[in-house]
């Protein structure tokens, strides 16, 4: 298979991706299809339709695995079945999303609630028909126990300033991932999983850092309230990192110079 196009989104590493694509809403991103293969008349008549299929590529990933860890895994089991689950890790590592279609300009469409990379190879695109393709009151397996396992995603006053400035001088938003990260949980380990290399937690004083690229997020938690609330935004760098003339391997360095300047975090 030979791709048709191009994904082009602000999720550039794999932790950046939503867990589906309905999470991610307000994240627009576009679909550029290849010049010169007359998908111009191809594209005729979708953009009467409000969502599409996309057929992608995980071009990222290498190898499967026969059984996967989703993130709220059922209760009572710790993995299930690769064909059970969304795990990108598969024999064939093809993708399938059901995006909202916002507009169509030649050959560009533009699409939102989209869990793709940036520059995913893009395989095919169909419409959406809700006669055909849903069915909402089909079970869902392993999926239904995480019903109702929702945690509220609260933001302090300096956590909110502090988003507000990144979010104006950069394509990060890292209210979006927080709430994205933090707001399932599940019956066996909770929504605050020891495993996951970009969580780490202080239980006894109910605090934790959640990572996202080179930025920290700070939060705290409350059990019974199943609250998270996120208190305060820090550098990933340490002032050694930070000096002038240092490699700059994400291009961000000047963004948390500035940052840490205008917020005096020492």
């Amino acid at each position: 298979m030979i791709p048709i196009g191009t994904f082009f989104g602000d999720a550039v590493y794999k932790y950046d991706a939503p867990r589906q694509g309905r999470l991610f809403a307000g994240h627009p991103g576009r679909i550029v299809l290849n010049p010169g293969q007359n998908f111009e008349m191809a594209l005729r008549d979708l953009d009467g339709f409000e969502r599409i299929w996309v057929i992608f590529l995980f071009h990222e990933n290498a190898g499967w695995r026969p059984t996967t860890r989703p993130p709220v895994p059922p209760k009572g089991k710790d993995r299930v079945g690769t064909f059970a689950s969304r795990s990108p890790y598969r024999p064939n590592p093809i993708g399938l999303s059901c995006v909202r279609l916002l507009k169509i300009d030649g050959l560009t469409l533009y699409v939102d609630e989209a869990d793709l990379l940036n520059e995913t190879p893009i395989l095919d695109i169909k419409p959406y028909v809700p006669m055909a393709d849903a069915f909402p009151n089909a079970k869902a397996g392993w999926v239904e126990e995480q019903v109702g396992d929702l945690w509220t995603i609260e933001e302090s006053e300096d956590f909110a300033a502090q988003n507000h400035w990144i979010a104006e001088r950069s394509a990060f938003d890292l209210l979006s991932f927080a709430q994205v990260q933090l707001s399932r949980g599940n019956f066996s380990k909770d929504v605050f999983d020891s495993s996951r290399r970009r969580l780490t937690l202080d239980e006894n004083v109910k605090t934790g850092i959640l990572a996202y690229r080179t930025f920290r997020i700070h939060f705290c938690y409350d059990e019974s309230s199943r609250t998270v609330c996120l208190q305060k935004i820090a550098s990933g760098y340490t002032a050694e990192d930070l000096k002038e003339n240092s490699e700059d391997k994400y291009g961000d360095k000047q963004l948390h110079r500035d940052f840490v300047k205008i917020f005096a975090i020492p």
